[in-house]
C-alpha cells in the first residue's frame, strides 16, 4: 500500500473542505489533467487536487490516497486521477465540468459538492449506493443530506461541521459568557467595541451562509417536525424566505452596527481575510470549519485559548454540518469495479484510517476519533443529534450554493427584502420543475 500511494498524485487530504469552501467559487488553473495507466482493471475518478503540476513528485500521502491505496491493493485495480481547473475566470467551474462529465459518462466516481449531488440525483445521473454494504453503517445525517428521490446517491468520506471559533482568553477577559442565541451575540459584541476592538466578528465571503442556516433552520431540524417542513416548501406551501428573513435582518443588524466589515468580507477568501487579525488577537470571533482548528495553517496553533461552539440561534449553540459526496455515475463504464472500490473506500476500516489522518467525524457511525479540546463543545451537540444542514438534498432549492450568493448580495448592499425576493424566485422556478 504504501509503494502504491507514494506513486500517486497529490490528493489533499482538504479536498473535500476545498469543495465546499469554493461551491460557488471559479477553480483557477490548468484545464482536464489526467494521471493513471491505461490498462488493466481502470476505475476513473472525477476529483479536485490542489494547485501543483499533474507531474510533481506527490511528497505527502493524504487520507485520501490511503483509501484509494486500499482499494487497489486489496481489488487489483487502478484508481485513474481526473481533475479540472480553470484558466481564469469566464472558464467553467468544477461544478459544471462535474455536470458535463456524468451526462456524458466520462468518469466512474465522481467527488461532487451538495448542489451537484442534487442537480445529478434529480436527472437519475447517480447510482444508488443504498445497497452498498458500506452504506448500513452510516449516521443518519448521511442519508438525510444525500437521498434524492428515495435514493442514496451519494456517500462522503467525512462530516463537515461549522462553528464559531471563539477567543476564550478575550472573553474571559471582560467576563463574557459564550453565546447561546442571537441576542448573546449582539450583547458580546457591544461589550467588544465599546472595549476598543473594532470589528468582533471576522467574516470573509464563503462562510456567513453558515451564519444565517443556523438561524433560519434551528426549529425546522431541531423541532420534530422536519420532513412535514420540508414538503410544505417543496409544495410551496411554506416559504424559504420566511425562514430566511429573520437571520438576514440578524445579519444587516450586525453589519450596520460595525461588528462585521461587510465590505471587507465581500472580498476576502476563506481564512486568509480574518486569520490574521484572530490570532493577533484584534478579532475575538470567526467562522469556520471543523478541520480548521486542527491545522496549524489555519487556527490549529493559537497563543490562547479556543474554543469551537456551535453557531448562535433560537435554540442555544447550533452547528451546521455540510459534506460534499463520493458517487458513482449510473452509466459508469466500470460500474462494477467502482461499486468494489468505494466498498474498500467508504468501509469502516479505511474511513478508521481517514478520520485519524484528518481527525474528523466519520460518516460511519461505528468510526469515532478523539477530538482536540478546542472541538469539544461543538462535537457534543453533534453527539447529541443537535444541528442544522446546510445541504440537503430532499429540498427541492438546493441550500448551500443558492445562500451564498444571497449572502453576498447582502454583503454588496441588496436590501433584505430584495434578498428574500431572490429565495422566492428560486422556489417559484423550483415548482415549476
Amino acid at each position: 500500500m504504501r509503494k502504491t500511494a507514494e506513486k500517486r498524485l497529490r490528493i489533499v487530504a482538504a479536498a473535500l473542505l476545498t469543495l465546499l469552501l469554493g461551491a460557488c467559487s471559479i477553480v483557477e488553473d490548468d484545464p482536464i489533467v489526467f494521471d493513471g495507466p491505461r490498462e488493466g482493471r481502470i476505475v476513473n475518478l472525477y476529483s479536485p487536487m490542489e494547485k501543483s503540476s499533474p507531474d510533481a513528485e506527490n511528497v505527502a500521502r493524504t487520507a485520501a490516497d490511503l483509501t484509494v491505496a486500499m482499494a487497489e491493493e486489496e481489488l487489483g485495480v487502478s484508481v485513474a486521477y481526473r481533475t479540472y481547473t480553470a484558466e481564469d475566470h469566464q472558464d467553467k467551474t468544477y461544478d459544471d465540468v462535474a455536470i458535463d462529465r456524468i451526462r456524458s459518462n466520462m468518469d466512474d466516481i465522481y467527488l461532487l459538492n451538495p448542489d451537484v449531488i442534487q442537480t445529478m440525483g434529480t436527472e437519475n445521473r447517480l447510482m444508488d449506493l443504498s445497497g452498498l454494504e458500506c452504506a448500513k453503517n452510516l449516521r443518519d445525517v448521511i442519508r438525510t443530506a444525500n437521498t434524492v428521490n428515495g435514493k442514496l446517491v451519494a456517500i462522503p468520506q467525512e462530516v463537515v461541521a461549522y462553528g464559531l471559533f471563539i477567543n476564550k482568553d478575550m472573553f474571559d477577559q471582560y467576563s463574557l459568557a459564550l453565546p447561546e442565541t442571537p441576542e448573546d451575540l449582539l450583547e458580546c459584541c457591544r461589550v467588544f467595541q465599546e472595549n476598543g476592538i473594532e470589528t468582533p466578528i471576522g467574516a470573509n465571503r464563503w462562510w456567513l451562509e453558515v451564519f444565517v442556516f443556523a438561524q433560519a433552520y434551528a426549529d425546522l431540524y431541531n423541532g420534530g417536525n422536519t420532513e412535514a417542513e420540508i414538503d410544505a416548501l417543496n409544495r410551496g406551501e411554506a416559504k424559504y424566505s420566511d425562514y430566511m428573513r429573520p437571520a438576514f435582518e440578524f445579519l444587516q443588524e450586525l453589519i450596520d452596527r460595525g461588528y462585521v466589515d461587510a465590505g471587507r468580507a465581500l472580498v476576502s477568501e476563506a481564512i486568509e481575510g480574518e486569520r490574521e487579525d484572530f490570532l493577533a488577537q484584534k478579532t475575538p470571533i470567526v467562522m469556520a470549519y471543523w478541520g480548521a482548528a486542527n491545522t496549524d495553517t489555519a487556527y490549529g496553533a493559537t497563543d490562547f485559548e479556543m474554543q469551537v461552539i456551535g453557531l448562535p440561534s433560537s435554540r442555544g449553540q447550533m452547528p451546521v454540518v455540510s459534506m460534499t459526496g463520493l458517487a458513482i455515475g449510473e452509466g459508469a463504464e466500470h460500474r462494477e469495479d467502482a461499486v468494489k472500490t468505494l466498498e474498500v473506500m467508504l468501509s469502516d476500516e479505511a474511513l478508521q484510517v481517514f478520520a485519524e489522518t484528518n481527525r474528523v467525524i466519520s460518516p460511519s457511525r461505528n468510526v469515532e476519533v478523539e477530538c482536540v479540546p478546542a472541538l469539544q463543545p461543538l462535537n457534543d451537540r453533534i453527539q447529541e443529534n443537535v444541528y442544522v444542514l446546510g445541504t440537503n438534498a430532499n429540498m427541492k432549492v438546493e441550500q448551500w450554493g443558492s445562500v451564498c450568493l444571497i449572502v453576498r448580495d447582502l454583503l454588496a448592499g441588496a436590501a433584505v427584502d430584495e434578498c428574500m425576493a431572490a429565495f422566492d424566485r428560486l422556489q417559484e422556478e423550483s415548482l415549476r420543475q
